[in-house]
């Protein structure tokens, strides 16, 4: 009979950022997360955009309504008329989807939620303790 394989410390949870690395926030929330020790997978969302789905699905995780990842100052917002109260989730999902400039960042996954991290400091409690 074989024994189970011993616990091995340096397995670390699954971080994912959907980072852009002209962002300041982003870089910040990027080293935040480095300094914890964890090395999480960086996702440049500007070369490789999340699908509508799974935008959802973050925004679901997350609790908030579609609107509180939105970039707010992207010219397009402003074009598309994203700033009308009464466009829903999935109009804003829509256009976040064709234009993954105006999805705001970081946003960060951990085993403990999801969230835009801004301010920067907001990663910390999706870290897990150390």
């Amino acid at each position: 009979m074989t024994s189970p394989a011993p616990h091995d410390s340096r397995l670390e949870p699954d971080v994912i950022i959907y980072h852009n690395p002209e962002c300041g926030t982003s870089r910040n929330v990027l080293a935040l997360i480095r300094a914890s020790g964890i090395k999480p997978h960086v996702i440049e969302y500007l070369k490789t955009p999340p699908s509508r789905d799974m935008l959802a699905w973050l925004v679901a995780r997350a609790g908030v309504p579609a609107r509180e990842i939105l970039r707010e100052k992207h010219p397009l917002h402003a074009e598309l008329g994203l700033g009308d109260p009464a466009l829903d989730d999935t109009r804003l999902l829509d256009a976040m989807a064709a234009h993954p400039a105006l999805i705001n960042r970081p946003i960060v996954v951990s085993p403990r939620g999801v969230r835009l991290c801004r301010p920067a400091e907001r990663v910390a409690d999706l870290l897990p303790a150390r």
